[in-house]
């Protein structure tokens, strides 16, 4: 297990993370909730890029941190894929994912070209890639360092649909070829279901819940047939006695009517969660 107790605060006032748990090896753990809840600051205090106030990190019979003793980064053995890639401009394809391999990773770094479909473009630079194929170069870079953990802050966000199906597949093949943990921040529920096999929920800084994503969006007992679906809204507006409220669920548009009451408390680029009963599937 990865067993972390952090208690971070940049400066006095600021945001407070103060955070207790245990994430399953091996696995894949999903960090969810709202913006502002402190995922990415939890992905750098296990990566050691901040320092908490006090705290202990552990990886198994490891310690990475206890107290002010803290275990360097480098030693940790960890990947790392942040939003923005932060991809080597003037270097190409395979340069930039033989940078994380080491000198004698050339045998890999050839096994994760032709494992991403990378291997036809090895020799051209970022700038002429697609977005999903520099994803691509920067989880080949940080798998090419050979981690034991993965971290990963909302890499498939900013793909399209199709896209994001298709890294999804390529992460699980990865992970049951390289048996690596991985830790990954989304807001979007169905890369959770797709991709994790433990949540950890937080909110303003506070562990909130934990578990299979069944068991933290699904319910439990006879309220199993109904799932939450996280949505932004979009628009409100007046529809004769209700309000109708226009949200959007992944790439879908939905009406809502709700009341008045209900109607006064929403506004654009709120983020809701929708409760929705059981799926019928028509023949």
């Amino acid at each position: 297990m990865i067993r972390f107790a952090f208690d971070y605060q940049a400066e006095p006032g600021a945001f407070h993370l103060l955070a207790e748990g245990a994430l399953p090896l091996g696995k894949t753990t999903a960090v969810f909730g709202p913006s502002g809840a402190g995922k990415t600051t939890f992905l750098r205090l296990l990566a050691g890029l901040e320092r908490p106030h006090k705290g202990q990190l552990s990886y198994g019979e490891e310690i990475w941190l206890d107290g002010r003793r803290q275990l360097p980064v480098q030693q940790r053995g960890i990947g790392m894929v942040f939003q923005d890639f932060a991809l080597f401009p003037q270097r190409s394809v395979r340069e930039n994912i033989a940078f994380g391999a080491g000198r004698h990773g050339q045998p890999l770094v050839e096994e994760l070209l032709a494992l991403t479909g990378l291997a036809p473009h090895a020799a051209q630079r970022p700038a002429s890639l697609s977005g999903g194929q520099r994803q691509r170069v920067a989880l080949a870079r940080a798998l090419a360092c050979r981690p034991r953990l993965l971290l990963l802050d909302e890499p498939l966000s900013a793909l399209d649909l199709s896209l994001r199906h298709e890294l999804r597949q390529m992460l699980r093949d990865m992970q049951g070829r390289f048996a690596f943990t991985t830790v990954l921040v989304s807001h979007d529920l169905a890369e959770v279901f797709s991709l994790a096999d433990h949540v950890l929920q937080l909110t303003q800084g506070r562990v909130t819940a934990q578990g299979s994503p069944a068991e933290l969006f699904l319910g439990a007992g006879g309220d199993r047939g109904r799932c939450l679906l996280h949505a932004t809204v979009l628009a409100v507006r007046p529809a004769d006695v209700l309000w109708r409220v226009s949200v959007q669920v992944g790439q879908e548009l939905v009406d809502v009517l709700v009341s008045a009451a209900e109607a006064q408390a929403l506004s654009p680029g709120q983020t809701v969660v929708l409760s929705a009963g059981a799926l019928s599937v028509q023949s």
